[in-house]
């Protein structure tokens, strides 16, 4: 297996066609105590590529999140990201891969005793980068989350939003290639859970990075597709139909392990399976 920072011979066309998504599950299968969990699920995220990814608590959502950074391994199958099939990976290569992976948690896992600037910091201290350029680079993602005044407040004294915003701040201070979002939205009323879309949203349009984003809340997904990030209002706007967008936002339905649609939203708004008809109503 070729180092991290070295590129897949482009002679192969399995390996080009890894090179040019950023994260592929092969037949992908797990299970827990006999149960199983995911069962020969197959997707690709494009380059640049937003999906969103729902199903029934349960049905194996953060569960691939899990198995896209190596923190479990499937029974069956193959995960490719950035290139690199992770399921041949030792834990010291992981380590490499994931500083190129954000991470956005549920409920920000922010450290309480750490203010905003070293919350926002800690990777890079990890890398001991000199103070200047973590300096620059804080204040950098702070910005992108608008919360530069909050840099030296602890998370007890935010809101559930803020620390969410917090949250997105370290997970892109690392420029990653790939972002994974696990409920980014969870438990946050509708106005703040409309901030944290349009930052998405943003990551999406304005850095053109890919990203897998688990939720429960279906209009989350909708709102992505149906929109784009204007920098001139630094707020969301109607697409209008924009074609380009099918690229750029997608869907995944799980359900009994399985993936039961993978596609863009005029897709799905054309699907006729009782199922899926039922879900997204």
């Amino acid at each position: 297996m070729p180092p991290l920072d070295t590129a897949i011979p482009l002679d192969d066309d399995r390996s080009l066609d890894t090179v040019h998504k950023a994260i592929i599950f092969e037949d992908v299968s797990i299970s827990f105590e006999d149960a199983p969990v995911l069962n020969g699920v197959s997707f690709e995220l494009r380059r640049g590529e937003t999906k969103i990814i729902f199903g029934v608590a349960g049905s194996g959502k953060s569960t691939i999140l899990k198995l896209c950074l190596g923190l479990l391994k499937p029974d069956s199958g193959h995960i490719y990201v950035l290139g690199h099939d992770i399921t041949k990976m030792t834990e010291e290569e992981l380590f490499d891969l994931r500083n190129k992976v954000g991470i956005v948690f549920q409920e920000s896992a922010l450290f309480d005793s750490l203010n905003v600037r070293d919350n926002v910091a800690f990777r890079l201290m990890e890398e001991h980068l000199p103070e200047a350029e973590v300096e620059k680079r804080v204040r950098e993602s702070l910005s992108f989350v608008e919360l530069e005044d909050a840099i030296e407040k602890f998370p007890a004294e935010l809101s559930g939003g803020m620390r969410r915003r917090v949250g997105i701040a370290r997970a892109i201070i690392t420029q990653p290639e790939v972002l994974l979002y696990d409920s980014p939205t969870g438990g946050l009323d509708p106005i703040t859970s409309t901030t944290i879309i349009e930052l998405i949203m943003k990551q999406r349009d304005v850095y053109k990075t890919s990203a897998l984003m688990v939720t429960h809340r279906l209009q989350d997904g909708f709102t992505l597709a149906g929109h784009t990030f204007d920098p001139a209002t630094k707020h969301m706007k109607s697409s209008d139909g924009m074609p380009s967008l099918d690229v750029r936002t997608s869907f995944m339905i799980l359900r009994d392990g399985k993936a039961v649609f993978d596609g863009n939203a005029h897709d799905l708004g054309k699907v006729e399976d009782p199922y899926i008809k039922e879900y997204i109503s």
